[in-house]
C-alpha cells in the first residue's frame, strides 16, 4: 500500500567506465576474533557499495533466504537546508510525490502498488529526505521504476498543490496537539535560533499557504543531485542488478549546480550553531506540564558520540504507567517521590552538532520539585557513574541496536542513513567493538563536556508556572 516493469532497454549491461569504487565493508576475521562476538554477528552479510562517477552511490546487503526486498533513495537534504522563504518545501514534496506523474495518475500508482502487494513510503527529517518501497524480489525493478518516477518526474500539478495545502495544515494542527512534538520543535527553534536546524520540518503556516509549484521544482533542481543521493537496498537484492537499475533510472542526475543555481536564494548552507535559550508556553487550564531540557550534544562523527549513547542508556527512562523499575539515580528519585508521569532521555545527532537532554511530563504542582531533582542529578552525574553502570548500559545498547536491525527495511534504512552520515556502512561488529572500547572515564568525560558550566535550551508547554527561571536552572546544574 502507499503511505504517504522492467523494459528491454533495462537489460543493458553496466559499462565499466560508469562505475568505480566498489567495496565491501566488514571487520577483518582477525580483528573480529579478538572481540569474542557471537557467531551470528561475525557471519552477518557484508554491505557492497558502488560509487558512480557522477557521485551517486549504490549500497546493498543481500540477506540469504529473504523473499522480499526494501529499496529506496536517501537524499542528503532536509528542512535545515531550506531558507526562511521555502521552509517546508521538502515535506510538501513528500506529499506531492504520490499525486501522480506523466506516466502514472495517483489512482494508477496506488493500484500498481496494491497489486504488487508492496508498500511505498516516505519521510522528511531535518537532514534527510527518504523514499522507499518494500516489495517481493521479482518486483524490485518495478519498485525502482516507481521511485525514480515519483522523485524525478512528479507532475506537481498546480491544482493538486492547492488541494494539498489544506491537508498539510490539518497535519500541522494534529502535530501541534501532541505536546512532545510541539515541545521538541520549540526546543530546536530556541537551541538553534537563527540557523536551519531551528526551523520546523513542516514549515510555518504562511509558507504552506504560499509555496508554489515553481518553489517545489526549484527545491528538486537544487537538492536532488547525484552526490547527495544514495540508492540503498536490503533483503532479496543482487548488488550488480541494483547498480544496473540505478544506472538506468538515475543515471542522468546532475552532479553539481550551475552558476546561477549556486547564487540562488533557495539554498541554505549554514552550520548548526547551538545558542541555547528558553521558550515557555503557559496554559492556565492545563493541569499537566511538558518540557524538555537539553544541552549541546555531539555530531554523528564526534569522539563523544558513542560515550553519549552509553550515557543516554545509563540515565534511561521512567514511566509511571509501566511501574517503578528505575534504571538510574535520577529515575529512582523521580519514581520514589512520584515527581513525574514520565521522563526520558534523548540523544539527537546531526552532522555538526547535537542535542542531549531530557523530556518530562508531570503534574503542574510537581514541576518545581522535578526541576530541582533533574538539575541535582545532572550536577552529580559525572562523579557517580560506576563501572557497573557502564557495563549494564553496554549490554542494553547493543541489544537495542541489534533489535533495530531486525528486518530488511530496518537494514536498508541503516545503510542509507549511514552512507549519508559517515560515507560508509558501519557494521554491527564494528559498532559492538566501539561500544566495548568505551570506558568509565570516557563516559564521565562526555558527561562533563555536555553538562558542566554549559548553557542549555529549554522548551516548556502547559501548566508550567512553577518552572524555575533559566538562570536558576543554569546555576544549579553543575
Amino acid at each position: 500500500m502507499i503511505r504517504r516493469s522492467s523494459s528491454a532497454a533495462l537489460r543493458r549491461v553496466l559499462r565499466s567506465s560508469r562505475v568505480s569504487n566498489i567495496s565491501k565493508h566488514h571487520l577483518s576475521t582477525a580483528a573480529a576474533a579478538d572481540t569474542n562476538f557471537p557467531p551470528y554477528l561475525l557471519e552477518s552479510p557484508t554491505t557492497e557499495i558502488t560509487q558512480f562517477p557522477s557521485g551517486l552511490r549504490v549500497a546493498s546487503e543481500t540477506m540469504l533466504g529473504a523473499n522480499t526486498a526494501t529499496v529506496g533513495v536517501w537524499i542528503d537534504a532536509g528542512s535545515r537546508y531550506e531558507t526562511i522563504h521555502n521552509n517546508g518545501a521538502a515535506h510538501f514534496l513528500e506529499h506531492m510525490a504520490f499525486k501522480g506523474t506523466p506516466r502514472r495518475t495517483q489512482y494508477n500508482l496506488e493500484v500498481e502498488i496494491e497489486n504488487m502487494g508492496g508498500h511505498l513510503n516516505a519521510y522528511t527529517s531535518r537532514e534527510q529526505t527518504v523514499y522507499f518501497a518494500k516489495v517481493f524480489e521479482k518486483d524490485v525493478p518495478r519498485a525502482m521504476d516507481i521511485l525514480a518516477d515519483i522523485l524525478l518526474r512528479s507532475r506537481l500539478d498546480p491544482g493538486a498543490v492547492e488541494r494539498e495545502r489544506d491537508v498539510i495544515l490539518r497535519e500541522m494542527k494534529e502535530v501541534n496537539k501532541q505536546n512532545e512534538e510541539l515541545v521538541l520543535d520549540h526546543l530546536h527553534a530556541t537551541a538553534f535560533d537563527g540557523s536551519g536546524l531551528g526551523r520546523t520540518i513542516l514549515g510555518p503556516e504562511q509558507n504552506i499557504r504560499t509555496l508554489t509549484r515553481d518553489d517545489l521544482r526549484e527545491y528538486i533542481d537544487t537538492h536532488y543531485l547525484a552526490p547527495q543521493m544514495v540508492i540503498a537496498g536490503a533483503g532479496a537484492v543482487d548488488h550488480s542488478h541494483l547498480c544496473e537499475l540505478a544506472d538506468y533510472y538515475f543515471g542522468n542526475l546532475k552532479s553539481e549546480l550551475n552558476e546561477e543555481q549556486k547564487k540562488s536564494d533557495a539554498i541554505c548552507l549554514d552550520t548548526g550553531k547551538f545558542v541555547g535559550g528558553d521558550v515557555r508556553i503557559h496554559f492556565n487550564s492545563d493541569p499537566i506540564a511538558s518540557f524538555a531540557l537539553a544541552y549541546e550534544g555531539a555530531s554523528w562523527t564526534s569522539e563523544y558520540a558513542y560515550p553519549l549513547m552509553i550515557l543516554q542508556t545509563i540515565i534511561g527512562s521512567f514511566d509511571r504507567a509501566v511501574g517503578k523499575n528505575p534504571t538510574s539515580q535520577l529515575c529512582y528519585d523521580v519514581a520514589a517521590n512520584e515527581l513525574a508521569n514520565s521522563i526520558s532521555t534523548f540523544n539527537t545527532c546531526y552532522k555538526d552538532t547535537g542535542l542531549f537532554g531530557l523530556y518530562a511530563v508531570a503534574e503542574r504542582e510537581k514541576v518545581p520539585a522535578l526541576a530541582a531533582c533533574i538539575t541535582k542529578n545532572i550536577a552529580q552525574l559525572a562523579h557517580h557513574i560506576s563501572e557497573e553502570d557502564v557495563e549494564r548500559a553496554k549490554i542494553s545498547l547493543k541489544a537495542t541496536m541489534l533489535m533495530g536491525l531486525d528486518g530488511n527495511t530496518n537494514v536498508c534504512e541503516d545503510i542509507g542513513r549511514q552512507l549519508l552520515t559517515y560515507g560508509r556502512r558501519i557494521t554491527p561488529v564494528e559498532i559492538f567493538q566501539r561500544i566495548e572500547e568505551m570506558t568509565v572515564d570516557d563516559v564521565k568525560a562526555a558527561a562533563h563536556k555536555v553538562f558542566y558550566d554549559k548553557d542549555h535550551a529549554m522548551a516548556a508547554v502547559g501548566g508550567i508556572e512553577g518552572m524555575p527561571s533559566y538562570e536558576w536552572l543554569r546555576n544549579n546544574s553543575f
